[in-house]
C-alpha cells in the first residue's frame, strides 16, 4: 500500500508541480504584453531593424485612433556576461496616456538622458539599486546607463529608457520597431486595423493585443506539452503499480472475499469494496502528491528559473501559485488511475465463484481471463495505426495515443510470452527453482501482475535513454560539420545591440595568422505575427555552412536569389526547395526561391540563410 501511494504521490507531484510552473510562465509572458501597452487595443510591430519613425504621425493621424505611443524595444547583451536585458525606450509622455501608472513611476526619471528604470526582477537578478550603473553592449563599446529606480509594473528582466536615450546610444536614430495604439470608443476594431495595415511597409505588422497575448505563449507551447506528457507517464506508471499492488492483495485475501461471499455479500459489494480501498489510496497519494508538487514547483523555480533550464523563457520571473483548478483536475486524475489500475483485480474478484476461491491454491489462477492473444495484438495494431496518424492543432496528439497503445499491448502479451517461454524449460533439479518456473508455467497470468509496472517503467527509461542519446550524436555530428575552425569569435552572446565596426572584418583578415575568415551576422524576421519570428542568418560560404538534407533546387535562369531554410521552416511554414516567397528586408519585399533544406540544431523555431554578400 505505501508503494501504491507513492506511486501515485510521485506522479501527481510531478504533474502539478510542471502544470504550476507552466501557468507561472505563461501568465508572466502574457503580462510582459501587456506591462507597456497597457489600455493599448493594438500593436504595430517591426522586425530587429525597425522602421522609419515617420510611419508614428501617419498611423497617431488616422481615423479612429486615440492614442498612439512609440517605442524602440531592443534585446540588449549587458557587458560582463552572457545575459540579456529587454530594453524599451518610450516617450514617456505618450507612454503614460496609456498606463497612467508610469507617470507616477517615472516621468521626471526618465525625462533625463542616459537614466533606466529597471523591473523588480533585473534589480534583483543584476544587483543593481537606485543611483548604480547598467552597462549594456552596443556595437563594440560600452553604454552606461544610470539606474533611476525601479518600475513595479514591468515584468521579467527588462528596463525602460527614453526612446531619445535608446535611439542615440545604440545608433537608432529615426528608427522605431512598436507602436502601442488604442482607439477611440466606438471605433470598429477590424476596419481601424485594415487601414494601419494599408500604411504599413513590408516587415511590418499590426495585431490586435490579445492575439499577442495568446501568441507570446506559441514558442513554448510544445516544451510545455511534453513536460505534461512526462510528467502524465510518472501517473501512468503509478497506476500499474497500483495495479500489481491491489493484484498481490487481492490474491492474498482471496479467502476472505469468499467468505464475505458466503455470509452474503454481493459480487458488486465485493467489487464496491476493492474499488473503495484503491480510491482511498489514491486520495492519499494524490493529496501528498500536491503538496510537494508545490514544493517541487517552488523550488525548481527558484533554481532552474520557469524553463527548468531548457532556455525557453529567458528574462521570465515568474510568481508560482497554487491553482485551485490544477490541484483538482490532478486529485481526480490520481484517484481515477488508482481506481483504474485496481478495476481488473476487482472484477477478478468479484467474479470468482466462493466455493472455488475457498479451495487451497485457487490464487495460482488469478488473471486467467486476460490471458488472450487478440486484446495485446489489437492494441498494437492501434498503436501502429495511430503512429501514422498527423497531428492536431501541431501536437502530436496520436502519437501519444500510440505510445500507450503500444506500452497496453505489450503488457497484455506478457502472460502469454511468459507462457510460452517457461513452457520450453524444464524443471531444474534446485526444488525452490523448479517449483517457481512450475507456478509461471501454471499461472501466467501472475506473470502480468510482476511484470506490469516493470515493463512500463524500463520501457520508457530506456526509451528516453534512446532518445536522448541519439540526439547527443546527431548533435555532435552537426557541431563538427558547423563549427570546423580553430577560433570564434562575437560581438555578445546575445541580443541584437551588437555588431562589427566597419572596416573590423579587413583588420581581421589581414592577420598573418589567418588562413581563412569568415563572417556572418543575424537577425529576426516576422512571416506570419502568430507564429515565432524567424532567424535570419547572413554568412559567407552560406551553401556549405551548415549539412544539407535532401534535394537541391537547381537554379535556372530568372530565378531570383536563393535561400535555404532550416527544418523548423519547412514544418511551419510548408517550405520545400524550389518554392518561391517574398522576405521583407530593408522595407522592401524581395523575392527569393528556396534553394534547399538544411539542419539546424541551435534555433528551433526555424531560421533562412541567405549568402552574406546577397
Amino acid at each position: 500500500m505505501a508503494l501504491s501511494i507513492a506511486g501515485i504521490a510521485l506522479g501527481v507531484a510531478l504533474g502539478y508541480g510542471v502544470h504550476l510552473v507552466n501557468r507561472a510562465a505563461v501568465s508572466d509572458v502574457a503580462a510582459a504584453v501587456r506591462s507597456l501597452a497597457g489600455e493599448a487595443d493594438l500593436e504595430v510591430r517591426g522586425a530587429r531593424s525597425g522602421f522609419p519613425e515617420a510611419l508614428y504621425p501617419r498611423i497617431a493621424q488616422l481615423p479612429g485612433v486615440a492614442v498612439a505611443s512609440p517605442a524602440l524595444e531592443l534585446q540588449a547583451g549587458i557587458a560582463g556576461g552572457e545575459r540579456t536585458i529587454t530594453l524599451t525606450g518610450i516617450d514617456i509622455l505618450r507612454a503614460a496616456l496609456l498606463q497612467p501608472q508610469l507617470a507616477e513611476q517615472g516621468r521626471a526619471e526618465l525625462l533625463a538622458p542616459d537614466r533606466v528604470l529597471l523591473s523588480m526582477a533585473a534589480a534583483d537578478t543584476l544587483g543593481l539599486a537606485k543611483g548604480d550603473v547598467l552597462e549594456l553592449v552596443a556595437g563594440q563599446h560600452t553604454v552606461k546607463l544610470k539606474v533611476a529606480g525601479t518600475a513595479s509594473s514591468l515584468r521579467g528582466v527588462s528596463a525602460l529608457t527614453d526612446i531619445a536615450t535608446a535611439q542615440w546610444r545604440f545608433d537608432r536614430l529615426g528608427q522605431l520597431n512598436r507602436i502601442d495604439v488604442r482607439l477611440k470608443p466606438g471605433t470598429d476594431l477590424q476596419e481601424t486595423l485594415g487601414r494601419i495595415r494599408e500604411a504599413l511597409p513590408p516587415g511590418v505588422h499590426a495585431t490586435p493585443l490579445q492575439s499577442l497575448e495568446e501568441a507570446s505563449a506559441y514558442p513554448s507551447r510544445s516544451y510545455r506539452v511534453n513536460l505534461n506528457v512526462l510528467a502524465m507517464v510518472a501517473l501512468f506508471t503509478g497506476g500499474f503499480l497500483v495495479f500489481s499492488a491491489q493484484a498481490l492483495e487481492m490474491a492474498r485475501r482471496r479467502g476472505e472475499h469468499a467468505l464475505l461471499r458466503v455470509l452474503g455479500l454481493k459480487r458488486r459489494q465485493i467489487a464496491r469494496l476493492a474499488l473503495a480501498e484503491a480510491a482511498l489510496l489514491g486520495a492519499i497519494g494524490a493529496l501528498l502528491g500536491l503538496a510537494l508538487g508545490y514544493a517541487v514547483a517552488f523550488a525548481a523555480v527558484r533554481a532552474a528559473g520557469a524553463d527548468l533550464g531548457a532556455g525557453m523563457f529567458r528574462g521570465v520571473s515568474p510568481d508560482v501559485r497554487i491553482s485551485l483548478p490544477g490541484a483538482a483536475a490532478y486529485f481526480v486524475a490520481g484517484v481515477a488511475v488508482s481506481v483504474i489500475g485496481a478495476l481488473l483485480p476487482a472484477l477478478d474478484a468479484a467474479r470468482t465463484p466462493p466455493a472455488r476461491a475457498l479451495k487451497a491454491g485457487d490464487e495460482q489462477t488469478l488473471f486467467q481471463r486476460v490471458t488472450p492473444l487478440w486484446p495485446g495484438l489489437l492494441l498494437l495494431a492501434s498503436g501502429a495505426g495511430l503512429s501514422q496518424l498527423g497531428p492536431v492543432d501541431d501536437l502530436p496528439l496520436f502519437g501519444y495515443a500510440a505510445i500507450a497503445c503500444v506500452l497496453l499491448g505489450s503488457i497484455a502479451l506478457v502472460p502469454r510470452v511468459a507462457q510460452a517461454l517457461f513452457g520450453m524449460l524444464r524443471l531444474p533439479a534446485n526444488p525452490p527453482v523448479a517449483l517457481a518456473v512450475g507456478q509461471l508455467q501454471a499461472a501466467p497470468g501472475q506473470a502480468a501482475v510482476s511484470l506490469a509496472a516493470i515493463v512500463a517503467s524500463f520501457s520508457l527509461m530506456a526509451a528516453m535513454a534512446i532518445m536522448v542519446a541519439s540526439f547527443r550524436e546527431s548533435v555532435h555530428r552537426w557541431l563538427e560539420d558547423v563549427l570546423p575552425a580553430e577560433l570564434y569569435f562575437r560581438t555578445s552572446h546575445a541580443g541584437d545591440t551588437a555588431q562589427l565596426e566597419p572596416g573590423f572584418e579587413a583588420r581581421v583578415r589581414a592577420l598573418p595568422q589567418v588562413a581563412r575568415a569568415e563572417f556572418l551576422r543575424t537577425g529576426r524576421m516576422v512571416l506570419d505575427p502568430a507564429k515565432p519570428p524567424l532567424a535570419l542568418i547572413a554568412r559567407d560560404r552560406a551553401a556549405r555552412a551548415f549539412p544539407m538534407i535532401g534535394e537541391r533546387y537547381e537554379r535556372r535562369a530568372g530565378d531570383p536569389i536563393g535561400v535555404w531554410a532550416s527544418e523548423a521552416v519547412v514544418d511551419l511554414y510548408g517550405l520545400a526547395p524550389g518554392k518561391r516567397l517574398e522576405l521583407p528586408i530593408s522595407g522592401r519585399n524581395h523575392p527569393v526561391v528556396v534553394a534547399g533544406i538544411f539542419r539546424d540544431y541551435a534555433r528551433q523555431h526555424g531560421a533562412l540563410l541567405i549568402d552574406r554578400a546577397t
